[in-house]
């Protein structure tokens, strides 16, 4: 297991301590608006949580609870996690985070380090992000990390947007953005500190 470190945020495997913060954050309408799932009670948090724990041991990959390394507060999560797209198993990228972190680059910092470290240290092919066509917001997270094309369809009975990033569009994107061959910026710098070996 391992956990990553960015300016404002410690990502690490979500835990079962993390349950009341989850189960809290999850339960908030205007969190949940443009999940695909709507709103989770205690049992489907648990659910959520277990199929968390799954995904890291059968997938070395899952949600990652992203913690406040100021004051050590749940922020949220993000993740690469295994979802069935069109008859096939894709690593979707994904995030939530609780209402009171919204609107400060906190989703975006916490994606960045992400595929950084799915890319660049996993060196997986290729990866997803689903967004629905009305959230607006996770739209502009998705495209400020470096997704670009989409395809339009219906997933869950709902009109998302399917959006894929390979690993060679991952390193061009960083060549360009200065994080390959000179000093990685402060806002997009990733630390890594493995803990039982590694994924």
């Amino acid at each position: 297991m391992f956990d990553l470190e960015t300016p404002r945020l410690r990502l690490r495997p979500l835990a079962t301590a993390d349950l009341p913060a989850l189960a809290e954050m999850l339960a908030d309408p205007e969190v949940m608006r443009h999940s695909l799932r709507g709103v989770c009670d205690d049992m489907a948090t648990r659910t959520f949580l277990d199929w968390s724990f799954d995904c890291y041991i059968k997938h070395r990959t899952g949600p990652l609870a992203l913690m406040d390394r100021q004051d050590g507060n749940f922020v949220g999560f993000c993740g690469v996690s295994p979802e069935r797209i069109k008859g096939a198993m894709e690593l979707n990228l994904g995030y939530r985070l609780a209402k009171r972190y919204w609107g400060q680059g906190l989703a975006t910092e916490a994606a960045l380090a992400t595929l950084e470290h799915a890319f660049s240290d996993r060196r997986l092919d290729s990866i997803v992000a689903i967004v629905e066509s009305a959230h607006t917001a996770s739209l502009r997270v998705v495209e400020k990390v470096g997704f670009g094309c989409f395809e339009a369809l219906e997933f869950h009975k709902r009109a998302v947007r399917l959006y894929r990033m390979h690993r060679a569009q991952w390193q061009q994107r960083s060549v360009a953005t200065g994080l390959i061959g000179s000093a990685t910026p402060a806002d997009t710098s990733v630390t890594h500190h493995p803990k039982h070996g590694k994924w």
